[in-house]
């Protein structure tokens, strides 16, 4: 009988370490990797975070969204650089949310700060409808990723004008993972497809397989080729361990759900070194 109560309490204990400890093995094999970035004093300027209004599998019904970090991680980044940033999604009000991605043992930091901040979450509540917005009143404009992303982002004629305009007025884009479709209806100033020619990043075929989540109706990887982008990727043993942000000119990409960080630190960095350049001429 003895035997038996300590093989359970040993049991208990295993349980209960590897459930402490199963964040930070996630984190060391890759996801949502620590980014020591600089520190930025972007005072005066403004970001706008666009996300998806999408909130089911239309498959199976279940309910998806924007992937939670790919909308906190570069929000934090924004105001923690002294930006204001506003949070719009293509058909405005409440922005569904892929509901895994603010559980345990996936939620990251930027996450767990979001669930304790109050007006971050009225925010997503009560977001901007794109129709509404003028993108060039902007500095940054960042698009979301998550699964909702697949359905919506890349379908947008509204969406693809207004970064068409921003992108005339060479305002700093980017996106990560699902939400680099958001360039897609978009067009360079020769009325070309913006994503032509560039250097993009964004979710892999690999990863979408490994997750077995095949059919959502637009895959990054696949339409970003198909729209003649020179696409580039990570791979890990699983992708979604994987990251990579790119840099061509005005558009910042980021490959996944780890890249969140990353990719709106390079948009600051380059939105600095813009200014510092023009004081200077």
């Amino acid at each position: 009988m003895n035997d038996t109560i300590l093989i359970i309490f040993y049991l208990i204990l295993a349980v209960v370490l590897i459930s402490m400890l199963l964040p930070n093995l996630l984190r060391a094999l890759g996801l949502h990797p620590r980014y020591k970035g600089n520190a930025y004093d972007l005072s005066g300027k403004k970001a706008l975070i666009i996300t998806t209004s999408h909130g089911v599998f239309d498959h199976n019904g279940k309910k998806t969204g924007v992937f939670a970090s790919e909308m906190t991680a570069p929000y934090y980044e924004f105001i923690d650089g002294n930006m204001t940033v506003d949070l719009a999604s293509i058909k405005g009000g409440v922005i569904p949310i892929e509901p895994i991605s603010l559980k345990y043992p996936i939620a990251s930091d930027s996450d767990k700060r979001f669930l304790k901040d109050k007006k971050f979450q009225r925010k997503v509540k009560d977001s901007l409808i794109i129709d509404n917005i003028d993108f060039t009143t902007y500095d940054i404009i960042f698009m979301s990723g998550g699964w909702g992303a697949a359905y919506d982002l890349g379908k947008s004629k509204i969406l693809g004008d207004k970064i068409t305009q921003a992108n005339e007025k060479g305002i700093i884009l980017g996106a990560v993972c699902h939400g680099v479709l958001g360039f897609l209806m978009a067009k360079d100033v020769d009325d070309q497809p913006l994503v032509e020619g560039k250097k993009m990043t964004g979710v892999t075929d690999k990863q979408v397989k490994e997750l077995r989540i095949t059919k959502t109706p637009m895959h990054p990887e696949t339409e970003l080729r198909k729209a003649g982008a020179n696409y580039q990727s990570a791979e890990a043993f699983m992708d979604t361990f994987a990251t990579l942000t790119i840099t061509d000119g005005n558009m910042v990409t980021g490959q996944n759900q780890n890249s969140g960080k990353e990719t709106a630190q390079a948009m600051m960095k380059l939105l600095e070194e813009r200014d510092k350049d023009a004081n200077r001429a």
